[in-house]
């Protein structure tokens, strides 16, 4: 990410599920030297009936400083006539020390490309991602302010 801040300018990520309904991993954000856990706990996968619920830990906000975990439970369901998958969490901020509710939605414009417009709790941010095979390339803009990219692959 485009920034002066150490934390968010370059980070790294691994995960791995261990079971069906568990995912656990770590962050690397290397010039702030720090290495974080991160997971997710599907209690409720998404049915026909019910939408899915998860708990989970990461680092905070973009922008936070070294060492803040946040702690959420997320609700989030897809709505196929939208081609729209909108969530929203409540999350623990050991930034803040205080509760904040993140929300936002993928919507699928197809040919593996999502819009991704969110709120973290107290800014906004979009992504633009393209999938291709087991990789997706995400263009960002993080507060509305600055450009970033990321790069994943799954495997």
């Amino acid at each position: 990410m485009d920034t002066d801040l150490e934390r968010p300018r370059w980070r790294a990520t691994a995960a791995h599920r261990v079971l069906p309904t568990l995912q656990l991993g770590f962050e690397w954000n290397p010039v702030a030297g720090e290495l974080a856990p991160n997971a997710t706990w599907f209690l409720l996968t998404e049915t026909e009936r019910r939408p899915a619920l998860f708990l989970g830990t990461s680092s905070d906000r973009i922008g936070s400083p070294s060492g803040t975990q946040s702690y959420y439970a997320t609700v989030a369901r897809y709505l196929p006539a939208l081609r729209t998958s909108p969530y929203v969490s409540l999350n623990f901020s050991e930034w803040d020390e205080r509760w904040n509710v993140p929300f936002g939605a993928s919507v699928e414009l197809g040919g593996g490309a999502v819009v991704r417009p969110m709120y973290d709790g107290e800014r906004t941010h979009l992504a633009a991602s393209l999938t291709v095979g087991h990789a997706s390339f995400t263009l960002l803009w993080v507060w509305l302010e600055r450009a970033g990219v990321a790069v994943a692959f799954g495997f």
